[in-house]
């Protein structure tokens, strides 16, 4: 073996990983810019057919037992703890951990909170941490780890979310074979109102100089040397030829009236879009009592949730047109079900139809609204909920710091009744320019570089680091 060449081993950890960096041109610059190229996947190995010529190491499925779990809670508990003042996001997400469940978890969880209440520092945080990778070192997992890094030897083990809890053993692992280990870091929301990390990295990636601000902040022992921005590969397939189709194709994709405009409302999944059920009635009978001028009303759900919840306001208006995600589940009783589920490429290619020919999008403060700002589209954030009234309260996520951002840049119209909602409608549908050097600002703030070329970032950085 040529003793210059280098290794890269991507760790696609669920389905958005997959569409990120297996549907981008991730692959493609990662196989330039190293020697070798396998992929170890959460993911069964049968979803990658006809996608890559890569490598692929189906990692077997990490089972969480109770004395992971309860130190693992522990270290997230205490870094909320840590955070929480200040910090509307944080204290919330704190909040929703308690529990009055009188299960063995239940207990423990109240347990948690006594004792992180006072004992939540870094060095508290890093000593939980500990205790956590003592649960799993013997495990039969970890040890089926350390077997197939020894027998891979990458040069770079690269983590493509840093979150879930299952990817644990693996960092662990890799540490004690001192394989230099880089994450990127997931979503806008993962580092200013999320738990704590699955684990701590050599290196970080993370999209913009705001980004790396927040990791800096939340994490004090990691070194500034240690991040690089590069972007997000979650909106490359936005600018790359494979996966565009003609505006004739999208009509008639969804039968549309060509004479009308297309306005399309993105839900969020039940754990945090409660009250999406209301805003699209709320649409729907502006529509059909000549409230809204006529357009085609495009409805696309969570591709993390099964769309039934819908069901009942279908029926009841039929003239909404649904557009259904194709995610497939690709693997049942994982702990964390959603992440299983995989997109289509033609499921990208009818997103970002959607996103390019649509005039108008309304989603409650997810980052489609980002999604959609690409194509300098308007975007209008429906929150209804309050504390006072009966509704799920989605109105403290405009407290949260990434939210804040947003409604600090006009980059948006944040609707809180019915009538700012159809009104808000009205305007953008006659004035579709409006707010256009906010979305702007918004997103070079957001993603701190150009979607064109994103992949090629990522993969010389990662090559960098060896």
């Amino acid at each position: 073996m040529n003793l210059s060449s280098k290794k890269l081993a991507i760790v696609i950890t669920d389905g958005v990983g997959f569409r990120n960096f297996v549907l981008s041109d991730f692959l493609t610059e990662a196989d330039r810019n190293f020697d070798e190229v396998v992929i170890f996947s959460c993911l069964p190995a049968s979803v990658y057919d006809g996608i890559t010529n890569c490598r692929i190491i189906e990692l077997e499925v990490f089972e969480e037992h109770f004395f992971t779990w309860f130190f693992r809670k522990t270290k997230e508990i205490a870094h909320l703890q840590n955070h929480k003042n200040g910090n509307f996001g944080i204290a919330d997400n704190l909040n929703a951990n308690r529990s009055k469940s009188k299960t063995s978890r239940g207990y423990a969880t109240r347990l948690i909170f006594k004792i992180t209440q006072y004992l939540h520092s870094e060095k508290w945080i890093a000593f939980f941490n500990k205790l956590q990778q003592y649960t799993f070192k013997n495990k039969s997992i970890t040890k089926s780890y350390f077997s197939i890094l020894k027998i891979e030897k990458p040069d770079q083990l690269f983590f493509t979310h840093q979150r879930p809890p299952y990817i644990a053993p693996l960092v662990y692992a890799a540490n004690k074979l001192n394989i230099n280990t880089s994450a990127f870091i997931f979503s806008w929301d993962n580092l200013a109102s999320k738990g704590r990390m699955a684990a701590n990295f050599n290196n970080y990636l993370v999209w913009s100089e705001l980004m790396k601000v927040d990791l800096l902040r939340f994490y004090k022992n990691v070194k500034a040397s240690d991040i690089q921005i590069v972007g997000t590969p979650q909106f490359e397939p936005y600018v790359l030829p494979r996966y565009a189709i003609t505006f004739k194709e999208f009509q008639k994709q969804f039968h549309l009236n060509s004479s009308l405009k297309t306005v399309c409302f993105s839900c969020g999944d039940i754990s945090t879009s409660k009250n999406d059920e209301l805003y699209i009635e709320t649409i729907a009978e502006a529509l059909q009592h000549g409230h809204l001028p006529k357009f085609n009303f495009i409805v696309r759900t969570s591709p993390a949730e099964d769309p039934k919840r819908f069901k009942e306001i279908s029926e009841k208006f039929p003239f909404i047109i649904w557009n259904y995600p194709d995610w497939k589940i690709s693997r049942y009783g994982h702990q964390e079900a959603w992440s299983q589920r995989v997109p289509s490429i033609q499921d990208v290619k009818c997103l970002r139809a959607i996103l390019a020919f649509s005039d108008l999008n309304i989603n409650m403060l997810s980052t489609m609204s980002l999604d959609f700002m690409q194509f300098d589209k308007p975007v209008i954030n429906p929150v209804f909920g309050t504390k006072e009234n009966d509704l799920y309260n989605d109105g403290r996520f405009l407290n949260y710091e990434h939210i804040e951002y947003v409604v600090e840049s006009n980059a948006t119209k944040i609707a809180k009744n019915k009538s700012e909602l159809i009104e808000s409608i009205r305007f953008y549908l006659e004035n579709p320019n409006a707010n256009q050097s906010e979305r702007k600002l918004l997103l070079s703030q957001q993603i701190g570089k150009p979607l064109k070329g994103t992949s090629q970032r990522i993969a010389k950085t990662l090559r960098r680091w060896v």
